[in-house]
């Protein structure tokens, strides 16, 4: 009688599939918006006028503001805080890792994180006047608890989907908060781009959409909250140590417990590299738009927003050729693109949009898919019941060592005076990935994590 009986596993799991990707169309607002394009320069404009710079909005003002007892220049206010709030979140991230681990509730875990950050976010709609201080603390909150989210988010990823669902459920997540990031940010750009005829004032029309962004996060949230399920954790292993000791030492014990996994520290150490380059090309990339090829405001505001909408479909596509190559090959593939795109970056000719553009196209294809993959791959070499441990670690990796390619970038500029060889010299990073890449076999590492190894990896 048990065979007349259909299996219904498969739908709740999609059903929980679509769920889950709304987070990511949730989140990526704040990161889009608020720290990606608007926060910054806004808060360079309101410390440099506390610190008697005027309304200067870029960053050469060098009078300085009291930062905790720290004279800091207000043009580099906003990069202090994102720093403090990275260092920060590699020692809480572990923490929060350890706790999901241990706990049956990871979604809401993942929606309290979320409506906790979004709640910080919202006090970014107090930066006016010369008032930066709220707002210096209400960033880096919001950034930790976002970060802190992430991390139950991902762990849900294992309980939602089949090692053979993996790169197409992850890669989809992906696709929508480009989709959902890019929107918003849209709406956004008009709002202040057009501030006048809307009848606002250009101030107001960022700090409106600094707080679009947190209700947006918040809102979104509550689809993933009420239709995802609460899966049981996986019993610890046994002779683990006490939550308050697998957490604060957990970065250092788990490297040195992922000895026993030596795959997985393989792809975390190629991640390490990679990532970095692909953050550092998307942080300079209007920088080397505007002061290497002379471009104005409304084609860098343009290719961002092009570069949003085009990642949804190089994710998509990424996916796609996961499922037929899998997303070993593909993120490797995706590491040599890299690599032409950031020689060809050097040969960009002056004021020449067509050029400027196709290059943002080439970038958005192979951004999505290679962190969509990065994230979906990664979970495959994490041993059953570790992921929020695992990807704790991963988080901070991202988060944490973001800072060597731009550097790299400045250090370059500095001694040649010119971005162009700057830009050029990021592709050191793509090239290390792709050698621990090499040096990686992946079924090897998912065999070793316990986990069942795909038709295609």
């Amino acid at each position: 009688m048990g065979q007349g009986i259909a299996d219904l596993e498969p739908l709740r799991r999609s059903k929980e599939q679509k769920a889950w990707n709304w987070y990511d169309w949730a989140n990526s607002a704040y990161y889009t918006t608020v720290l990606a394009v608007l926060f910054s320069p806004f808060m360079i404009t309101v410390a440099g006028r506390a610190a008697g710079c005027g309304n200067s909005a870029d960053d050469t003002c060098k009078k300085t503001v009291d930062l905790l007892g720290i004279h800091v220049a207000a043009g580099s206010l906003p990069f202090y805080l994102t720093s403090f709030a990275t260092i920060s979140s590699a020692f809480l991230l572990p923490l929060v890792g350890a706790v999901v681990d241990r706990s049956s509730r990871k979604r809401l875990h993942m929606a309290g994180f979320a409506w906790s950050g979004s709640l910080f976010a919202a006090l970014l709609f107090l930066l006016h006047g010369s008032q930066w201080q709220p707002a210096a603390f209400a960033v880096v909150v919001s950034s930790i608890l976002g970060g802190c989210s992430l991390v139950s988010y991902y762990a849900i990823l294992v309980d939602i989907s089949t090692e053979e669902e993996r790169d197409r459920v992850s890669s989809r997540g992906w696709a929508w908060g480009y989709l959902g990031g890019g929107l918003l940010l849209a709406v956004n750009l008009v709002m202040v781009l057009a501030h006048g005829v809307l009848g606002l004032e250009k101030e107001l029309a960022v700090r409106l959409s600094l707080l679009s962004a947190a209700v947006w996060w918040a809102g979104f949230t509550f689809i993933p909250f009420l239709r995802l399920r609460d899966h049981p954790a996986q019993e610890p292993a046994p002779g683990r140590e006490g939550l308050f000791r697998r957490s604060f030492g957990q970065l250092f014990t788990t490297l040195r417990e992922m000895r026993g996994f030596p795959m997985t520290l393989t792809f975390l150490v190629a991640f390490l590299f990679y990532n970095d380059g692909i953050q550092t090309v998307i942080g300079v990339a209007s920088t080397y738009g505007s002061k290497q090829l002379g471009f104005g405001d409304s084609v860098l505001i343009g290719t961002i927003l092009l570069i949003q909408f085009v990642a949804f479909g190089g994710a998509l596509l990424f996916g796609r050729m996961a499922a037929r190559y899998g997303a070993y090959r593909c993120i490797l593939w995706g590491t040599y693109a890299w690599m032409v795109i950031v020689v060809l970056a050097m040969f960009l000719p002056r004021k020449n949009v067509v050029a400027f553009l196709l290059a943002g196209v080439a970038i958005a294809i192979v951004l999505g898919g290679t962190q969509a993959l990065s994230r979906s791959f990664f979970s495959l070499l994490i041993p059953r019941g570790r992921e929020g441990e695992y990807f704790a670690l991963y988080n901070a990796c991202e988060r944490g060592t973001s800072w060597f390619g731009t550097f790299l970038f400045g250090v370059v500029f500095q001694i040649t005076g010119s971005y162009r060889p700057a830009i050029v010299a990021l592709v050191v990073f793509f090239v290390l990935g792709a050698a621990f890449l090499l040096r990686l076999d992946p079924r090897r590492g998912i065999q070793e994590a316990g986990n069942t190894v795909p038709s295609v990896v």
